[in-house]
């Protein structure tokens, strides 16, 4: 689901964090500033469900498709808590 299909749009970062964690929702972004809010997060504790970040420029949407698909089929959303994973995998 996009930020956009679920009205969310228009969020500040962490309050888009927070919703994404109350539904147990991983989020992907390429958005630095909501990297940022996830590092703060980190230092102080704050429990976030996971996020997943490219960086616009390393990665294609083909390859962050294919990165997508492997994780959200072979883990459960509970295993990114508090952690960030940066694409491309490989």
């Amino acid at each position: 689901m996009t930020a956009q299909e679920d009205g969310a749009s228009a969020l500040d970062d962490p309050i888009l964090l927070d919703r994404a964690t109350k539904d147990g929702r991983v989020l992907f972004t390429q958005d630095d500033d909501l990297l940022r809010e996830t590092k703060l997060r980190q230092q102080n504790d704050v429990l976030f469900a996971g996020v997943v970040y490219a960086h616009q420029l390393n990665v294609s949407i083909g390859e962050v498709v294919s990165d997508l698909e492997l994780p959200a089929l072979a883990s459960e959303p509970e295993e990114y808590v508090n952690c960030v994973v940066y694409l491309p995998l490989r």
